[in-house]
């Protein structure tokens, strides 16, 4: 693996949150089919030079750069949010 590559990031037309990395001028129909339909139509969101030391918002560039370098993508989804449902309809509790 080399220290920097240029990718490109997708964003999912059918799933909010969802990105996709792949190496700058990959062949969109050369992805797995599956990825391909889970994913929707990919809408490009950014180019940018990965190092493997760069900080993304939920991951580093070393595991963005192994997994391109191992399945020609990273696909990134979106964070569990669980713990950020509210219960409005529950009453307060009263001390």
């Amino acid at each position: 693996m080399t220290n920097k590559q240029f990718v490109s990031v997708f964003r999912s037309s059918k799933k909010a949150d969802t990105y996709l990395y792949v190496r700058r001028g990959q062949v969109w129909d050369d992805l797995p089919e599956s990825l391909r339909g889970i994913f929707g139509a990919p809408v490009h969101a950014m180019d940018l030079v990965l190092t493997p030391d760069r900080k993304l918002a939920r991951t580093d560039g070393r595991q963005v750069l192994d997994s391109i370098a191992d399945k020609d993508f990273y696909l990134q989804m979106p964070e569990e949010k669980a713990g950020y449902v509210v219960d409005f309809r529950k009453k307060p509790e009263h001390r």
